[in-house]
């Protein structure tokens, strides 16, 4: 039953990066590619957590989701026209 449970988690977070990184790409907005490029780091790494890989999923979620988006999300804000 816990190796059924924890298929179902993978294959879970799997598609949720799936969607996620589609939407990053096709997104018109930039600030919602953005967020949607943490969405997908964030499944990514937890995704890692689970496969037992725990020093790949913590720099991946503070090298990728912390500092990259926060540079990306300054940057576009910061260059922002009207």
């Amino acid at each position: 039953m816990g190796l059924l449970l924890e298929d179902l988690a993978h294959l879970v977070l799997l598609a949720l990066a799936i969607v996620m990184g589609v939407l990053t790409v096709e997104a018109e907005e930039l600030l919602y590619a953005a967020m949607s490029f943490l969405g997908m780091c964030v499944a990514l790494g937890i995704l890692y957590w689970l496969l037992h890989a725990p020093y790949v999923a913590v720099f991946q979620l503070a090298i990728y989701a912390g500092a990259l988006v926060v540079l990306f999300v300054s940057v576009i804000m910061l260059t922002r026209r009207e």
